[in-house]
């Protein structure tokens, strides 16, 4: 690991913000720019298409792909976040597991709070299977709020009897509403991303009034993941989120899940954004790309709808 690496992230992360609130607007631009500075492998051919009820990006290698489907929902929030900011991450695990993604562009909140994101995700994966696409043939991946869209879709589609995708890999997943984890306030002030304050007003705009005690919202605290396929949960231990990994971790392995709980030492959230940059991004990715080639079985592949 290098130190130098992680104090040019760590910089990056904390550069002076304006003493006001920002809006809304606001926070979604400056988000857009930061991850408008990630590195996008050339190696992808992308084309917009449509995914259940809403807009999503069709991510490919430059060459025939493997068969087989990577579900992206991307980090946020809830709040902002697009598939275009988390195209790094998306380009990256397709170009190292030669596997096609869709990366869903599902509502935000505030316009579009709790449970709009989770109905636009279901519906996306409901779409794929309708298209002729083996469960088992789909993986779950995303970042942050997205990591936790793997898991609560999940929830989701078991509720609706729907069979579950062969895989889900996890960045930094949010997974517990109530903000009760330890280190949301062991990790104050490491984490250089978040804020109790800030995850609190973005918390509350996808709540809209909603009682985060509930297995949709806070799944490492409520969820029963019986039945659930193979999980791998990545997060740094510089972040106020740790703990919703490694709580959720422990909820699988008390369900009999398979699961892989893999920290990295001293990285922040959504560390793995920062490939190209920091050693262990890259090497996440990895770790993360073998796990769903792993994973994936009697694949059939069918076009984006």
């Amino acid at each position: 690991m290098s130190r130098e690496q992680r104090a040019k992230i760590d910089a990056l992360l904390r550069q002076p913000q304006s003493a006001e609130t920002p809006s809304v607007e606001q926070i979604r631009a400056g988000f857009r720019a930061l991850m408008a500075q990630m590195n996008v492998p050339a190696e992808i051919r992308t084309r917009s298409t449509t995914l259940g009820t809403r807009p999503a990006v069709l991510v490919e290698p430059a060459t025939p792909p493997r068969p087989g489907t990577i579900l992206y929902f991307h980090g946020g929030g809830w709040v902002y976040g697009s598939p275009e900011t988390a195209m790094s991450l998306t380009a990256n695990l397709v170009t190292r597991t030669g596997f096609r993604a869709l990366s869903l562009d599902y509502r935000l909140a505030p316009e579009h709070p709790f449970p709009a994101a989770i109905e636009d995700t279901l519906n996306a994966y409901r779409a794929l299977l309708d298209s002729g696409e083996d469960p088992s043939a789909i993986v779950f991946a995303g970042d942050s709020a997205g990591g936790g869209l793997t898991i609560t879709t999940c929830l989701a589609a078991r509720d609706a009897g729907l069979p579950l995708p062969a895989a889900i890999a996890a960045f930094s997943p949010g997974l517990d509403a109530t903000r009760n984890g330890e280190s949301i306030d062991t990790k104050a002030g490491i984490d250089p991303v978040f804020t109790r304050e800030g995850l609190a007003r973005t918390g509350a705009m996808y709540l809209a009034g909603q009682d985060p005690h509930q297995p949709l919202l806070s799944p490492a605290v409520y969820a029963d993941l019986r039945g659930f396929p193979p999980i791998l949960l990545q997060a740094g231990t510089n972040e106020m989120l740790l703990d919703d990994a490694t709580r959720l971790a422990a909820r699988a392995r008390a369900a009999e899940v398979d699961v892989i709980l893999d920290i990295t030492a001293d990285v922040p959230h959504v560390f793995q954004a920062f490939n190209g940059i920091l050693e262990e991004a890259d090497q996440a990715l990895d770790r993360a790309a073998l796990f769903l080639g792993q994973h994936l079985h009697n694949p059939n592949t069918g076009d984006a709808r």
